[in-house]
């Protein structure tokens, strides 16, 4: 009983926070998130997507026509996690018919947990459409790829809330830091469509 109580009134903190997020201004939003530029070098390692499928990470993020929106999460995770991928979910609803332009990607750095089956199930829980892929691999794997894109913590409950996006072709990624609004998630999308070219 008392346990089940515990997990209702998580759901509703989390509920909340969604909901305070997604609703701020602009202007409040900006002040929470730390935008910036970054070049990172993609490894060269295999991880496997909620089907089973084996992903060639560089081959799959480096060569693709379509805009990355990119997230280092875990399965059971319950603070920054949802909101996260609370996110993706609204951009693929927000962004329509220009959804097939957009390749979301979840990454696990709890890998010993996060099988494919448990992947599956954590994408279906989120309504995620076509085009979004949750990605496990083995430690070594998962640890390289964080440190690629200096995202790397050692102890999964102590993981910053980071969204990555990339333009296909371009030089440069925009690393977000820090927890941004639907309204803010998309605009930062946009900007990908509005520059194409490689940033200098």
């Amino acid at each position: 009983m008392h346990k089940s109580i515990k997990d209702m009134a998580s759901l509703y903190l989390v509920a909340a926070m969604v909901l305070f997020l997604f609703n701020l201004p602009s202007a409040q939003a900006k002040q929470r998130y730390v935008r910036t530029l970054e070049k990172y070098t993609i490894p060269d390692v295999t991880l496997i997507n909620q089907d089973g499928k084996t992903i060639a990470l560089k081959q799959y993020l480096d060569d693709t026509d379509k805009n990355v929106v990119l997230e280092f999460i875990f399965a059971t995770c319950t603070t920054i996690c949802p909101i996260l991928s609370i996110g993706l979910t609204n951009l693929q609803k927000k962004l329509g018919d220009e959804v097939d332009g957009a390749q979301l990607v979840s990454i696990s750095i709890d890998p010993e947990h996060d099988t494919p089956r448990v992947m599956k199930e954590y994408l279906k829980r989120y309504n995620a459409g076509p085009g979004w892929d949750f990605l496990t691999g083995s430690l070594e794997d998962i640890n390289r790829t964080m440190r690629a894109f200096d995202a790397y913590v050692s102890d999964k409950m102590g993981h910053r809330p980071l969204v990555f996006l990339h333009a296909p072709k371009a030089e440069t990624w925009v690393r977000i830091d820090g927890l941004l609004s639907g309204r803010e998630l998309k605009k930062e999308y946009l900007l990908l469509e509005k520059n194409k070219a490689p940033v200098k």
